[in-house]
């Protein structure tokens, strides 16, 4: 996957990064060269060769500034932090209760932001830096049973702009990605049975839902320096979008 990019001598972290597509991405940053960092709450039990791991519960914005401050001090610097970490519980936007829309939030929205502030003070000492946030087409085209999710991605997709205004001055670039319908191993709670997630791959224009490497080679572009003019970007990775109301196929509709 390195393709020509070079990040070698680059300390990246990435949150959500033992598994899924934190990993995919991971280990396309090492593979490029970079050092990686990734963290969660709960150690892995293995992770590849040249990859890091350090446990924290980034939506306590304390853990998530010692998370950064500590692994700029271990590798001597920070260059690429990557906002993977999320989660998509569903339920009725009527009968949410506020602990769950808090929830939510505090992982998908306030969790990145935490992170963003704490890279940017070692981003800016160095005068360049690349911060990207994955998103979700949840936060463009809504749905049922997603409120809460579709507002915290949303609001992440607006906090991208927002910051690569302030702090393009500074040298930081801060892009997202708009990831689609993904094939995970959770991907059955979703969209149901095989013949169901077959129905909802043909409402895609490229035909078949993404996967991993998909998104971790977006994110390795935006990291590199073939994007060194990119910043604020809202970038779809999603198979060209699916048709509307493509929910109508899944479990039944």
């Amino acid at each position: 996957m390195k393709a020509g990019i070079d990040l070698d001598g680059r300390v990246a972290l990435v949150t959500g990064g033992t598994r899924g597509l934190g990993l995919r991405i991971a280990m396309a940053l090492a593979h490029a060269g970079a050092r990686v960092v990734v963290c969660a709450r709960n150690a892995p039990d293995s992770l590849p060769d040249g990859i890091a791991f350090r446990g924290a519960d980034i939506r306590d914005a304390e853990q998530a500034k010692a998370l950064v401050d500590g692994v700029a001090a271990e590798f001597g610097r920070i260059d690429i932090l990557v906002n993977n970490a999320g989660g998509s519980p569903q339920a009725a936007a009527a009968t949410a209760s506020p602990r769950f829309f808090d929830a939510i939030l505090r992982l998908n929205l306030h969790a990145p932001m935490y992170l963003a502030q704490a890279a940017y003070a070692h981003m800016q000492r160095a005068g360049a830096g690349s911060i990207v946030n994955i998103a979700s087409v949840s936060g463009t085209r809504p749905s049922p049973m997603t409120a809460a999710y579709g507002a915290a991605k949303a609001g992440l997709l607006s906090l991208t702009q927002s910051l690569a205004q302030e702090w393009g001055p500074d040298g930081i670039r801060v892009n997202a990605i708009i990831a689609g319908l993904m094939q995970t191993e959770n991907s059955g709670d979703t969209y149901g049975d095989a013949a169901a997630q077959a129905a909802v791959a043909r409402s895609l224009p490229l035909q078949r839902m993404g996967h991993g490497d998909d998104i971790a080679g977006a994110v390795l572009w935006l990291c590199s320096d073939l994007a060194a003019w990119v910043s604020g970007a809202r970038i779809n990775v999603d198979g060209g979008g699916e048709r509307p109301y493509f929910l109508d196929l899944v479990k039944g509709g």
